[in-house]
């Protein structure tokens, strides 16, 4: 993962981006509407509900963000035809992407499974690195985490407003003492990624630490750092049941290692190393298998108990940063930074069995509904494709928008899906509900 000084995180995705970019008077990569606020930025303060466009709205023709599109001198296609001519992706090794080409699925666009909702920018969340993009959690079809500047936030779609449910700001003091326990208070937290279930959030943060909250109560229950390494970033959390049944913690870091906490008693049960950096992690359904991704063009399959590898999954050309899991357990789908999504059949993992691809960059984020019928394909930014897994993959919706993308997740039930936007002025979250129809008219609309 590339490594980045702390004093860098402010806005790095701007920073980033905005240097690759030729001057020119159009919105640019990271900074993506900035160049906006002056036309229109006083009315906003003054009517902040203008800001937010709900479905009506959106079917009366208003902007899926609130761009006002007619105030400025090019249209909204224009804007997408030059950004993805523009937008330079991130990369470590340079892959080929003539090879890439050939081997990806022909995939047919433009159906919807998730119909827009709403988008607010009410609240807004904030990456700290431009590679890690786990920081969106929905807990429910109304209730969405993600992280904002030095705090987790707590969206209710049902109630459209927000509340701060964990300030990492000042120094964060845990509330839980017990004797034997690896408990210390931490200094201003900048998180970098993040998980949530059931009534437990973790977060990681970019000097290593760990913090631990239960959701209905004030404060963090437990927090450490990980390690005194340099370059220390927790790069990823995962929460998910043992094959005994008790709940896990893993912690993927950027020191090689993979840390596996008790969420009962927060003892630290186990620790693979590594020969490279690891960037992400995920628990199989049953809890025997771990996928472990990061600074290789391999992708790893290993045991959740012992963290020997059982099985190398080879095909990607760059580092990869998001694995996940089909709710069946067979199907593994990891993200890679060579632009594509592989799907893996763990039961012969010799070879992918389909290759995916992005329109502009790196594949940050992946999420499967609960009951497996789509997969969710998260870009850096403006692209979020819904994948019908039914009928192979081959049907997709493709989400349109403008600016970085910090997460993506499907509630608990797979009726919604929310996308964070980090951005100066369009930070926001994007909210779909899927669409149902009768047996009947499938065939008229499909």
């Amino acid at each position: 993962m590339a490594h980045l000084h702390n004093n860098d995180l402010e806005y790095v995705v701007d920073e980033y981006y905005d240097s690759d970019v030729e001057e020119e008077p159009q919105l640019q990569k990271g900074d993506e509407m900035e160049s906006l606020d002056s036309d229109f930025e006083d009315d906003l303060e003054f009517n902040k509900s203008s800001t937010d466009t709900t479905a009506v709205e959106f079917r009366n023709g208003k902007d899926i963000q609130g761009i006002p599109w007619e105030r400025l001198n090019y249209t909204r296609d224009k804007y997408r035809e030059t950004r993805l001519k523009q937008y330079k992706n991130y990369e470590n090794l340079s892959p080929s992407h003539e090879q890439i080409n050939k081997e990806c699925l022909q995939v047919t666009k433009g159906k919807t499974f998730y119909d827009f909702q709403m988008n607010t920018r009410h609240v807004k969340s904030t990456i700290v690195h431009f590679q890690l993009r786990n920081l969106l959690w929905a807990t429910s079809k109304h209730d969405v985490y993600l992280v904002g500047d030095y705090s987790v936030m707590h969206w209710s779609a049902l109630l459209r407003k927000g509340k701060e449910v964990l300030n990492v700001a000042k120094p964060v003091v845990p509330t839980l003492k017990r004797p034997g326990l690896f408990t210390q208070s931490l200094s201003r937290v900048q998180i970098s990624s993040m998980a949530v279930k059931d009534n437990i959030l973790v977060a990681g943060g970019f000097q290593g630490e760990l913090i631990f909250k239960y959701l209905d109560h004030p404060g963090a229950a437990f927090c450490t750092k990980l390690t005194s390494n340099e370059n220390a970033i927790t790069n990823a959390v995962d929460i998910y049941n043992s094959p005994s049944g008790s709940m896990r913690i893993m912690a993927a870091n950027n020191d090689a290692k993979i840390r596996v906490f008790d969420a009962l008693s927060f003892a630290c049960t186990n620790q693979f190393s590594f020969d490279w950096s690891v960037n992400s992690t995920s628990a199989s359904p049953d809890g025997k298998l771990v996928a472990v991704l990061g600074d290789s063009v391999e992708c790893l399959l290993a045991d959740s108990q012992s963290g020997k590898v059982a099985a190398t999954l080879k095909g990607h050309l760059d580092y990869s940063f998001s694995p996940a899991w089909h709710p069946d357990g067979r199907i593994l789908a990891t993200g890679n930074q060579d632009t594509t999504c592989r799907l893996w059949d763990i039961r012969n993992p010799s070879t992918s069995l389909a290759v995916l691809k992005g329109n502009m960059g790196a594949i940050r984020g992946l999420k499967f509904t609960s009951d497996g019928r789509f997969l969710a394909m998260q870009e850096p930014a403006d692209f979020v494709h819904v994948f019908d897994v039914e009928s192979g993959y081959v049907k997709c919706q493709e989400i349109d928008l403008f600016g970085e993308i910090a997460g993506i997740s499907f509630s608990p039930d797979s009726e919604s899906l929310f996308v964070g936007v980090a951005d100066r002025t369009y930070g926001s979250v994007l909210e779909f509900s899927r669409r149902h129809y009768d047996c009947c008219f499938d065939s008229f609309f499909y």
